[in-house]
């Protein structure tokens, strides 16, 4: 066998498993192993998988709340000659994960930027999910407000490609109840869940129907890629409700009082409540 390649000094970004530690590369392991320091979201996390292969290197941490710090501080290691790897909690650093502001520093330094490939959970759910897998655009998370998500998802109503979007086990719930609203309760969706691991999960159907099989559960935990799939002239397309109707409906179907009704058809639309409350009454 050939002896190993020496690793030269470098920024190396290097992906690790997102979930069952198999999947990482025998290149990944041996640049961790020739590494001087790795760079790692949350230290700790990281170590469980350098015990896994009995790496022993000095780690850093280098996270969303340090990043503009730490990245001068591992530039300066950089220019010194050093050999940084870079690692995220889990699949390729920089993809929703600090990792954009180190690299483009290491490039106005002129320093090598060398990315060892290996999973991505996006890619892993695209893959396995049946809709269309070109092309697509994957857009990170969505936003954790109900207006803003809202927004972001009317921007992709008409979209004739598949788009991916990570998202929170808590707000799951929420967001499907959006995309129905603002897509329509047929748009073809998948909740891929994690990824990799002993409970790995695809749901996969229409809006509504997916949304169904949320509300049934007490409690959803877990990573989550959110998959949605091209609009289609066939696709129902949302019916526009007046805040008075929509409140109408669900006193009716849910057995709301108005006041509760207004208060959740406010949400839906991303509203204040007041100004649900002036529409509400100038269609009364």
């Amino acid at each position: 066998m050939p002896a190993a390649e020496s690793l030269a000094p470098g920024l190396y970004l290097v992906a690790t498993p997102i979930g069952n530690l198999e999947d990482i590369t025998l290149r990944a392991i041996r640049v961790l192993k020739q590494c001087d320091l790795i760079a790692c979201e949350d230290t700790r996390q990281t170590r469980k998988l350098l015990n896994q292969y009995e790496i022993e290197k000095p780690t850093i941490s280098y996270h969303e709340h340090n990043e503009a710090a730490r990245a001068a501080e591992l530039i300066e290691k950089l220019a010194a000659g050093v050999r940084i790897a870079v690692v995220s909690d889990a699949g390729m650093p920089g993809i929703s994960d600090p990792g954009f502001r180190l690299v483009s520093l290491a490039i106005e330094l002129g320093a090598p930027v060398v990315p060892i490939p290996g999973p991505t959970a996006f890619v892993s759910a695209l893959v396995a999910s049946g809709l269309p897998v070109e092309p697509l655009t994957f857009r990170g998370f969505l936003p954790p407000k109900i207006g803003a998500r809202r927004r972001e998802l009317e921007r992709i109503r008409d979209s004739p490609q598949t788009e991916i979007f990570y998202e929170a086990p808590h707000r799951i719930r929420e967001t499907l109840e959006d995309l129905v609203a603002v897509l329509g309760p047929g748009r073809r969706v998948v909740i891929a869940r994690e990824l990799t691991k002993i409970h790995e999960e695809f749901l996969r159907g229409r809006a509504v129907e997916v949304l169904e099989v949320l509300k049934s559960r007490a409690e959803i935990k877990g990573e989550i890629v959110l998959l949605i799939g091209p609009a289609s002239e066939e696709q129902t397309r949302p019916v526009t409700v007046s805040v008075h109707n929509r409140v109408q409906q669900l006193m009716r179907e849910e057995k709301l009082d108005e006041k509760t009704a207004l208060k959740k058809a406010a949400k839906e639309r991303g509203m204040s409540k007041s100004e649900a409350y002036r529409e509400f009454q100038r269609d009364r």
